[in-house]
């Protein structure tokens, strides 16, 4: 996994290459010390249309595809029903 390349859910697929992704990551609060989930949204480029609602995907960073994706979808790492790729 390269610097830029992140592990994220397709929340949703609704439109055409265009996947809706949730990168979740832990985060220290500054006063607790305990941990937190933040989760970021964004929408991915899946050229092949190949990822499905609930996938677990991993995305890497790149030239801007339009005015909110800059993220392309590298491969499908784990598939809603449970079966890898």
């Amino acid at each position: 996994m390269s610097a830029s390349e992140r592990i994220a859910r397709v929340l949703s697929g609704g439109s055409d290459k265009t996947r809706r992704v949730a990168v979740e990551r832990r985060v220290k609060h500054p006063m607790y010390g305990k941990y937190m989930r933040r989760t970021t949204r964004m929408l991915v480029h899946d050229e092949n249309n190949s990822s499905r609602e609930g996938d677990l995907v991993a995305i890497v960073e790149g030239r801007p595809v339009s005015r909110r994706k800059s993220w392309r979808l590298v491969r499908v790492l784990r598939r809603a029903d449970g079966s890898s790729e």
